[in-house]
């Protein structure tokens, strides 16, 4: 399924937003690492590629300056790269493995009294964001610990 640029940059920013950000799943995903980076990219890349530009320019000369300006958009290019890995992630179908762990953690969640979305035949990383949200938002320290 192709996607616009835009709809990708989209789905990223709102899977980061979703994603919980829990000390016991980075071992188990990536996300945690890669939202991390891009947050940090988000603030310090635009700035960082200002400085890198203008010294660039300044110290080299304006024979450089196209240089000057794709290094620039390589600084402004890093935290786009998170947003776009995110948004094709969220919307990649979990691997079998995954499938059931999902479904036995719904299951659970729901006879624990959780207001959970129905149960998707074949769930997305979004829908396992959600669900891990609303698990280590409405649910004790003890049933999440003996989960993850």
């Amino acid at each position: 399924m192709a996607q616009s640029l835009t709809t990708m940059l989209r789905d990223g920013r709102s899977y980061m937003d979703t994603w919980p950000m829990q000390k016991e799943l980075y071992p188990l995903f990536p996300e945690c690492r890669v939202i991390a980076a891009t947050r940090l990219g988000i603030k310090v890349m635009p700035p960082l590629a200002i400085l890198v530009a203008i010294v660039h320019y300044t110290v080299l000369g304006q024979d450089n300056l196209p240089q000057s300006i794709a290094l620039a958009a390589f600084f402004l290019s890093m935290p786009l790269q998170g947003l776009l890995w995110l948004g094709h992630r969220s919307n990649q179908m979990l691997p079998p493995g995954l499938v059931a762990w999902y479904k036995d953690l719904h299951q659970k969640m729901r006879l624990h009294g959780c207001q959970v979305q129905m149960v998707k035949a074949r769930p997305r990383y979004k829908e396992l964001a959600g669900l891990l949200k609303t698990a280590f938002s409405e649910l004790d320290r003890v049933f999440t610990k003996q989960w993850f």
